[in-house]
């Protein structure tokens, strides 16, 4: 009796039980032997048609390939969740979208661009999102870090590459209602304070040219 699973039933249980999207490499050694490319393209093929039409869909993303829920689905099913996908400050969304449109960058050019010192917390909430990281250092005095968005973001947002992020007039229509909240009370008075304390906002600027708007 043959109990080994087919390649296709096997590839297709660890697509939907893997939270992280899948290399192809991954996929192929899960198979005993090991898949040739041609032949997992073929089951990568069978599995799109498979669901094809559904609420879940495959696609293959920055990161690999993985199942996502059809957007037609979104909405609706987002209803069911106990807990809501987590919202951002203003604050965080707009240096990421420095960050994005404008990198690499380090912290002195985002806060010559919003006005305000950068709080430790912004740059720490998007680095535990996996949204940004460290790339390198300026060749400035202090070498400060230069911040560039990751794989992670790219998959988060659906984009292909940075080639495929929207305009910068639409950024707010696309992005921002779905993710971004209301600051709270100590996150303006912590803005406030810093326009108001210029000396601290020096304290955290790192020396870098102006950037072009």
């Amino acid at each position: 009796m043959n109990d080994k699973l087919a390649p296709d039933a096997l590839i297709e249980a660890a697509l939907l039980t893997q939270i992280e999207p899948l290399s192809e490499r991954t996929m192929r050694e899960l198979c005993v032997p090991p898949l040739s490319p041609d032949k997992l393209i073929d089951v990568l093929s069978t599995l799109k048609a498979r669901w094809h039409n559904r609420a879940l869909q495959l696609v293959h993303t920055h990161e690999g390939w993985r199942f996502q829920i059809d957007a037609r689905a979104f909405e609706r099913l987002g209803s069911l969740q106990e807990q809501r996908a987590p919202r951002y400050s203003r604050a965080v969304m707009e240096t990421l979208a420095i960050i994005a449109y404008q990198q690499p960058v380090t912290r002195g050019d985002i806060e010559g661009i919003r006005g305000v010192a950068v709080s430790s917390n912004v740059m720490q909430t998007l680095q535990d999102r996996g949204w940004i990281e460290a790339i390198g250092h300026r060749d400035s005095i202090g070498r400060p870090a230069l911040w560039a968005t990751t794989e992670a973001f790219l998959t988060d947002l659906q984009l292909g590459d940075l080639t495929e992020l929207p305009p910068l007039t639409e950024l707010g229509e696309l992005v921002l209602p779905d993710l971004m909240e209301m600051p709270s009370e100590a996150e303006e008075e912590a803005e406030a304070e810093a326009i108001e304390n210029p000396a601290e906002k020096e304290n955290h600027a790192e020396n870098s040219p102006p950037l072009l708007n």
